[in-house]
């Protein structure tokens, strides 16, 4: 199964990264950005019921009916969560004035990197997990703290001139004032540079970063199935970008969102720690 689900997804980046050049810089409309989250959502369900196919006839009924809905309550929490990621990648697109028509290759390659560093995660979490039980009780209190923190600074908007990450960038690197198209590299005068661009991909990559480090221990309330962890993880984050352009609209909206958001936080730790 392992290698069946790293063929598909593997797949379905390769389909994206074709289409991405044939069609070019250009700004994803709400009807496109529909559409994928539709492909992206009907994969994940289509997924979930050939896994419960697969282990009824091979396994058990009781046991495909366990997984199946680990899965999709894996899902639906890593989906609910990322939902925050998009204001934030909506407050870095804004403060390096990010052309609409760059964002979609800067998600692409941000994706491709945190499903390299999820998968890293998910493997540490799940051995840790299985060598120290108690690691359960650290998962369960680290997301109430996470979630209570969340709620007292909710209309905290993070200032990015402060960000470490950014001044560490601009203090090591050869920067460019503007765009260079979809580059992230160019070479002026036999100098090699880095862009805006590549700043903006190094910060989204370090913001999916910062919201696995919350995601992934929620997960481990439901399952410590690796699989199930892992490709749960995978689908939520494979249509988060389609989900960034449909709500980047209207992300004000959403204002209060980040409250339920700490309540599920607080809640699944608080699980956690009730069955520890």
């Amino acid at each position: 199964m392992w290698a069946g689900f790293i063929v598909f997804v593997l797949a379905m980046l390769a389909v994206d990264i074709l289409a991405l050049g044939r069609n070019g810089a250009h700004k994803v409309s709400v009807k496109e950005a529909l559409g994928w989250s539709i492909v992206w959502v009907s994969l994940a369900l289509l997924f979930n019921a050939g896994l419960w196919w697969y282990l009824d006839v091979n396994v058990g009924r009781e046991v495909a009916n366990t997984k199946a809905l680990e899965f999709l309550s894996g899902y639906l929490i890593e989906k609910s969560l990322s939902v925050d990621n998009i204001f934030v990648f909506l407050m870095v697109f804004s403060y390096f004035a990010v052309p609409p028509e760059y964002q979609r290759r800067v998600l692409l390659y941000g994706i491709l990197g945190a499903l390299v560093m999820r998968a890293i995660m998910i493997l540490v979490g799940v051995w840790l997990v299985t060598q120290f039980s108690w690691v359960l009780y650290l998962f369960g209190a680290f997301l109430v703290i996470t979630g209570v923190k969340m709620l007292i600074f909710a209309d905290h908007e993070p200032d990015l001139e402060k960000n470490p990450i950014l001044r560490w960038l601009r203090g090591h690197l050869r920067i460019t004032k503007d765009y260079e198209g979809e580059r992230f590299f160019t070479v002026r005068n036999g100098v090699r540079y880095v862009t805006p661009l590549f700043l903006v991909l190094i910060l989204i990559e370090a913001t999916d970063l910062v919201f696995a480090v919350d995601s992934i221990p929620a997960i481990f309330a439901i399952t410590t199935d690796p699989f199930i962890v892992f490709t749960s993880n995978i689908f939520a984050i494979m249509g988060l970008r389609a989900l960034y352009f449909l709500l980047a609209d209207m992300a004000d909206r959403f204002h209060l969102l980040k409250y339920g958001l700490a309540m599920v936080l607080i809640f699944v730790g608080g699980k956690m720690l009730a069955a520890y």
